[in-house]
């Protein structure tokens, strides 16, 4: 008879234990665009470390090969594009202007701290006078920072989705329950679904002008404006999407709601949002993209001191450096967009779980 040694078991157990929780944070690492991370903790736990470089390979080498390509491509190519302000910029041009980018807000900061700091010198001394009736708390009213701007457009687009949401959610859950909603909102979604923001812009330019008449309100027009534009751009998957998910739920589970005489709030809450919410979230991530793409175009008519303002200002500028930083705005905005979406991800598998394991 065969003697198993007890260390031998007990290293196994902690191996196994190793590769649970591996299994486990693999599930938040594909959320976060981290899948390759797995292989590499798998081929450190000794997992079939050839058969793990070779998922190395295809999770991380290959991306990483297709961007290093597509650098040296735009790298070798750029220089030959000639345009009104002189040569495409190549990745090195487009990086400085990050730096340079990244300097000039430091170099605001310090301005404004050291607006502060004189205000509050002359306050100071003000009051020692005894002229605290001459005592004035002014706000720095210097050029947004390139961080100012991208929270502006962050700040924004959120908004105009949040609106959105509230509008979508419960007109598509009107719609997946009723066939008589779903028949009166159907030929409206038709018809503004293909709508272009360009198209939407003057309209809710001239609506907010003439009703948002303060100027010392909460939110600034050309915010209202950028946000509501997003809005009714972004809405429509949501809408879809909700509806979808509402009209697809199990007939048995509809019957048994009408056995036990649920009514229309139970009936919404315990069995219609829990079955319907994978798809609404996949609507959510998809009209959350489309309000940041919207969102450029809307600020850069508006004039919302966001990304899409500071890519006009940038176009209208002309200057040697102007396209390197268009340029950087242009990945700014994608890395912005992936992030969104990850974090829509995370939400939707945090109250999905079982939909997405």
């Amino acid at each position: 008879m065969t003697t198993i040694d007890p260390d031998t078991l007990d290293i196994e157990a902690r191996r196994a234990r190793r590769f649970t929780r591996i299994n486990k944070a693999d599930a938040w690492f594909r959320v976060f665009g981290l899948s390759w991370v797995t292989p590499i903790l798998k081929a450190a736990a000794g997992d079939n470390p050839r058969a793990q470089i070779k998922e190395i390979w295809q999770l991380l080498g290959v991306p990483l090969l297709a961007i290093a390509a597509f650098l040296l491509a735009w790298g070798t190519l750029a220089p030959q594009v000639q345009t009104s302000l002189g040569a495409v910029p190549g990745p090195a041009q487009v990086w400085a202007q990050v730096g340079n980018l990244h300097a000039d807000a430091e170099r605001e900061k310090e301005k404004e701290i050291a607006f502060y700091q004189r205000q509050e010198a002359r306050n100071a001394a003000l009051i020692a006078e005894g002229n605290s009736d001459r005592v004035r708390d002014r706000i720095y009213t210097g050029k947004p920072t390139y961080y100012d701007q991208i929270w502006t457009s962050i700040k924004t687009v959120f908004f105009g989705f949040l609106i959105a949401s509230v509008v979508a959610i419960p007109l598509g859950i009107a719609a997946g329950l009723s066939v008589t909603a779903n028949a009166a909102l159907n030929p409206l979604i038709q018809i503004f679904k293909p709508v272009s923001p360009l198209a939407w812009l003057p309209i809710v330019t001239m609506i907010v002008s003439a009703v948002y008449t303060t100027n010392d309100g909460m939110f600034s027009k050309s915010f209202l404006i950028s946000a509501i534009t997003v809005t009714l751009c972004s809405l429509w998957p949501t809408l879809i999407n909700t509806a979808l998910g509402v009209s697809s739920i199990d007939k048995d589970l509809v019957s048994v709601s009408r056995v036990l005489k649920m009514n229309t709030y139970t009936k919404i809450t315990k069995l219609v949002l829990p079955s319907a919410l994978p798809l609404i979230f996949t609507g959510l991530r998809l009209s959350l993209g489309v309000g940041w793409m919207v969102l450029i175009a809307a600020e850069m008519l508006a004039q919302n001191p966001g990304l899409g303002k500071f890519v006009w200002d940038e176009f209208q500028n002309g200057s040697s450096q102007s396209l390197a930083r268009i340029m950087v705005a242009v990945f700014t905005i994608g890395i912005i967009g992936f992030l969104l979406d990850r974090v829509m991800y995370a939400l939707q598998s945090m109250f999905t779980f079982s939909a997405n394991r």
